[in-house]
C-alpha cells in the first residue's frame, strides 16, 4: 500500500506563491499545457476566506509532471510561481 501511494505522489508538483487573484480552474487551464491535470487541490483558509497562495497539481504521469519542471519559469497574472516535485 505505501508503494502505491508512493507512486501516486510522483505525479503531484507544489505549487507556491500563487497570486490571490488565481482561482482553481485558471491554475487547472495553465497546467494542462503540461499534461493531463487530474486534480488541483488549492486550500482555502477558513478565516479570510482567500486560499493560502499554494496548490498541488496532480497529473495523469511522471512525464507531465516533468514537462511542468522543466520550463524555466511560470508566471501567473504577473507573479512568478515556484514549483516543486514531491516525493
Amino acid at each position: 500500500m505505501a508503494a502505491a501511494r508512493q507512486s501516486r505522489r510522483l505525479f503531484d508538483i507544489f505549487v507556491a506563491e500563487v497570486p490571490w487573484t488565481v482561482s482553481s480552474k485558471e491554475l487547472k487551464e495553465y497546467f494542462s499545457q503540461f499534461g493531463a491535470v487530474q486534480r488541483c487541490q488549492l486550500p482555502f483558509d477558513k478565516n479570510t476566506g482567500f486560499h493560502k497562495r499554494y496548490c498541488w497539481i496532480k497529473f495523469s504521469s511522471r512525464e507531465e509532471a516533468q514537462n511542468a519542471l522543466q520550463k524555466d519559469s511560470h508566471v501567473l497574472e504577473g507573479a512568478k510561481v515556484m514549483l516543486e516535485l514531491l516525493y
